[in-house]
């Protein structure tokens, strides 16, 4: 499916409001699904870019997920399981003055499709990939995912699961990625933050976004979520400030001896500051989590690479002859035969 504007009207991106991104399509998302603050939070967000409605696409596969499309009154391309970061790749190659994004989820990105997020990612195309994590296979009706919790019960392991879970953060920082994020859905303000940095990187922008599936994987993310609790299970990350948590930031992150991850008191000189700019501390940051440690929220890592189209283009230009050739001398160039 392949979702116009209704009417293309070259608009003036500081006049946009939330309500030119709204569609009329009737949103079909389970009641309570965190699908739909990240919607909001995003027809919140796009206005304020300072791009023209009509250069918004946003691209997605197969999944709960992927009817984001129907709700933003943008264009869109609801694509095919896993191929979305492929399709996405193509437009944006074509059409590099766009905005694309890339909508997916758990199953989507990381099991049909893991292969083309990886190669998105090592490329640093200038997509905005956000992917919906709620450890569980939603519109199929609740079969593990890539990223479900071992030992979780679920109608295709009802014994519970035996597979280790995928870290999305950390795959993405080991395939080479240029900005790496990571939000609660429901969390307005966090997630807006992190959106309006994803926009703004130029190349690959990943975000990964934690929320619940109140049908079949309720509370998957309590561990990080509950009210009570958010103190200790929270690190918020700022460039340039130490990595602090616990209820009036009494307790830091720290490297012991071996450079394995440790909790320390806050003011300890081992303390770690954030650094963006460092995938080493950014790969440290995406390995944790529960139990032992509190779960990093907000931009894991961030640096500056030439995005893929750009290269592409300037290849492009370099290979191009100051004079284009007869058809003939293209049809005689390089290696011929003779066929006798």
């Amino acid at each position: 499916m392949i979702r116009g504007l209704p009417k293309v009207t070259h608009t003036d991106p500081s006049t946009q409001t939330k309500k030119e991104f709204t569609s009329d399509q009737d949103v079909r998302w389970c009641p309570g699904c965190a699908d739909y603050s990240i919607l909001a939070a995003m027809q919140k967000v796009a206005p304020t870019l300072g791009v023209p409605r009509e250069n918004f696409v946003f691209v997605s596969g197969i999944g709960c997920a992927a009817r984001f499309p129907y709700y933003m009154d943008t264009y869109g391309i609801h694509s095919i399981h896993g191929r979305a970061p492929a399709v996405a790749t193509g437009l944006k190659l074509a059409r590099p003055e766009l905005m694309v994004w890339v909508i997916t989820g758990d199953g989507d990105g990381l099991s049909i499709g893991g292969n083309h997020l990886i190669h998105a990612i090592r490329r640093n195309v200038g997509l905005k990939i956000l992917l919906f994590n709620n450890r569980i296979y939603g519109l199929t009706k609740g079969q593990y995912s890539p990223t479900s919790e071992l030992g979780l019960k679920t109608k295709s392991t009802p014994f519970g699961s035996i597979d280790y879970p995928l870290d999305p953060a950390a795959i993405v920082m080991g395939a080479g990625a240029t900005f790496v994020a990571r939000a609660i859905a429901t969390d307005m303000q966090g997630l807006t933050k992190v959106l309006e940095r994803a926009a703004k990187h130029e190349g690959t922008a990943f975000v990964e976004i934690l929320q619940n599936c109140p049908i079949f994987n309720d509370g998957t993310w309590d561990a990080v979520t509950e009210a009570g609790g958010k103190d200790e299970a929270q690190l918020r990350l700022e460039h340039g400030k130490p990595l602090v948590f616990g209820k009036g930031g009494t307790k830091s992150i720290a490297l012991d001896n071996h450079g394995r991850p440790t909790i320390v008191e806050a003011g300890d000189p081992r303390a770690l500051v954030h650094d963006e700019g460092s995938d080493t501390l950014g790969y440290a940051l995406s390995r944790l989590g529960p139990p032992d440690f509190p779960t990093p929220l907000g931009v894991l890592h961030a640096e500056s690479l030439a995005p893929y189209e750009r290269l592409v283009e300037e290849q492009l230009e370099r290979a191009r002859p100051a004079k284009a050739p007869s058809l003939q001398a293209v049809l005689d160039s390089g290696e011929t035969w003779t066929v006798d």
